[in-house]
């Protein structure tokens, strides 16, 4: 809709006279029926459906799921470190969130990715909190002690990502096939 549609007078070839005046009558009401329905089934809902509608629903790309949660971990291990002394529990704690919005937030074309990249990122992260001595070979002992002792949080997040993307996964073939039925 154009701003100041109802002030300007209806042209004789203009879009208001091709479609009968509808273009300046729903322009001059501001709201038409189309626009109310959402409003009213909002209304209806249950209070945390109503929260859940308001939550943004990004949707990344394999790529971008994957930088979102290496950052993400990168960012949270930072913390860990600053505010908890690089304590692995609250860092396999953090992480299990992250796992779940990777999969929830990742497209549908590209929902085999968050099983994939959730555990790199875990790796990513615990590069930072990891106990190692100086230099890369001490940060890579480190780094494997880390992921041996706390491989329990590593699959829990995977298997968080991996339940989530199937139940998705299933839901989208369940309504494509619903939509052959319907269309055939």
């Amino acid at each position: 809709m154009r701003s100041g549609a109802a002030a300007r007078p209806s042209r004789p070839g203009g879009p208001e006279a091709r479609d009968g005046g509808a273009w300046a009558r729903s322009a001059g009401q501001g709201n038409s029926g189309a626009q109310r329905r959402p409003a009213a089934r909002m209304r209806n809902a249950p209070p945390l459906d109503q929260a859940a509608r308001r939550l943004p629903g990004p949707r990344l790309t394999g790529l971008g799921g994957g930088l979102f949660c290496g950052a993400a971990m990168l960012v949270l291990a930072c913390l860990d470190q600053l505010l908890f002394e690089a304590s692995l529990t609250v860092y396999g704690v953090l992480f299990l969130p992250v796992a779940a919005l990777t999969a929830l937030w990742v497209r549908r074309g590209d929902l085999v990715t968050a099983p994939v990249v959730v555990p790199i990122a875990y790796a990513v992260g615990l590069l930072v909190v990891a106990d190692g001595d100086s230099g890369v070979a001490g940060r890579l002992v480190g780094l494997v002690t880390a992921l041996a002792t706390q491989a329990g949080w590593l699959y829990g997040g995977t298997l968080v990502a991996g339940v989530i993307t199937t139940v998705r996964k299933v839901r989208m073939l369940r309504r494509r096939v619903a939509a052959r039925r319907r269309s055939g």
